[in-house]
């Protein structure tokens, strides 16, 4: 009877798998016990199926960061990402194996940095710092071959435009499937975190205000960016194997840029200062002050070439000309006054 009562109960939440439910005539009291049980078994199956891609609890996108451990991943999983898809500025296929294989056959390393959407500003910053801080001619100097590439988990419709965005001169691939991302075990989260990190030198309100500004301007590629709770991480991969990673636990938890340094054999020197939104506001008023100045002066010297230059200009320069003559002759009668009077007083008395 109990049992009964539950089918009888499950009833309602059976019926919802079927579209053609409202078209039903009458709703049937009790379903077959094998309908159950397949469609039971399905959705155990697809939620499972979305727990494994998702690599970690879905609770976790809403509760702030998540402890993600940096153990590299098993040869197993190698094997299997190996082979995964990723494309390139060109849309074209490319196995990730190809990626990190070393060149010539010597001993290499390749850092693959997975960053999150397109459209992440927080990204956005930590590459323009990277950039500004490991260039390519950093890397010709280190004793071991050493390449930087960048995945992301959009489509590769969009990676010309973040190249401008960032000027990242390393290669920038995108895996929009996330088989990657899963595979080796980054979460998805909304968290940004305890504090900002070095790397940011644009505050959390303009990285915001570009990243709006962007995914706007993108048009049709607004959709393209990415899965926004997708985070990423960094791996080290040398001798066939990941010797480091580094796995985010929120959206600006990327290894900061003196530690990157010093993992690559590089000093731990912390990255140059760029140019912000700010300083380039202050040196456009400064050159607008400059130009203005610039500009008032060029008005007044064309206006006195006007005034010489028209009938008008000319009669005025003629006044000034003669009230300047009349004036430099009166001057002269009384300089000669005062040098003539004395001499005459002085005759008139000899006399």
């Amino acid at each position: 009877m109990q049992q009964h009562a539950r089918f009888v109960c499950d009833i309602p939440k059976q019926l919802r798998l079927f579209r053609w439910r409202k078209s039903l005539p009458f709703a049937p009291p009790l379903l077959p016990q094998p309908v159950l049980g397949f469609y039971r078994v399905a959705r155990e199956k697809r939620q499972t199926k979305q727990l494994s891609f998702m690599a970690v609890d879905p609770s976790g996108d809403f509760h702030g960061d998540i402890d993600v451990s940096d153990n590299v991943p098993s040869r197993k999983t190698l094997d299997t990402v190996n082979e995964f898809p990723v494309f390139d500025v060109n849309s074209k296929p490319h196995t990730f194996k190809s990626l990190i294989a070393s060149d010539n056959n010597e001993n290499s390393r390749t850092l693959v940095i997975f960053i999150r959407h397109f459209f992440c500003g927080n990204c956005q910053e930590y590459l323009r710092s990277l950039s500004t801080s490991i260039t390519p001619e950093a890397l010709k100097f280190l004793p071991t071959p050493t390449k930087i590439l960048v995945i992301g988990c959009g489509q590769p419709d969009l990676i010309p435009t973040y190249q401008r965005e960032t000027e990242c001169p390393y290669p920038i691939y995108a895996d929009p499937s996330k088989n990657l991302y899963a595979q080796l075990g980054m979460i998805r989260t909304l968290s940004l975190g305890p504090k900002s990190p070095e790397y940011m030198q644009y505050s959390l309100p303009s990285a915001v205000v570009r990243a709006i500004y962007q995914t706007i301007k993108a048009g049709r590629g607004a959709f393209k960016g990415g899965n926004y709770w997708q985070v990423g991480g960094e791996f080290l991969f040398e001798d066939g194997g990941v010797s480091w990673c580094h796995r985010m636990q929120n959206t600006r938890d990327h290894t900061e840029i003196p530690e990157t340094r010093r993992l690559l054999g590089l000093d731990g020197a912390k990255p140059p200062s760029r140019k912000t939104f700010s300083s380039g506001i202050r040196r456009s008023s400064s050159q607008l002050q400059w130009r203005l100045s610039d500009r008032r002066k060029s008005w007044s010297r064309s206006r006195d070439r006007a005034e010489k230059s028209s009938p008008e200009g000319s009669t005025m320069e003629k006044v000034k000309e003669d009230s300047g003559a009349e004036k430099a002759g009166e001057r002269a009668s009384e300089e000669e006054g005062k040098t003539t009077g004395p001499a005459i007083v002085t005759n008139g008395s000899a006399a």
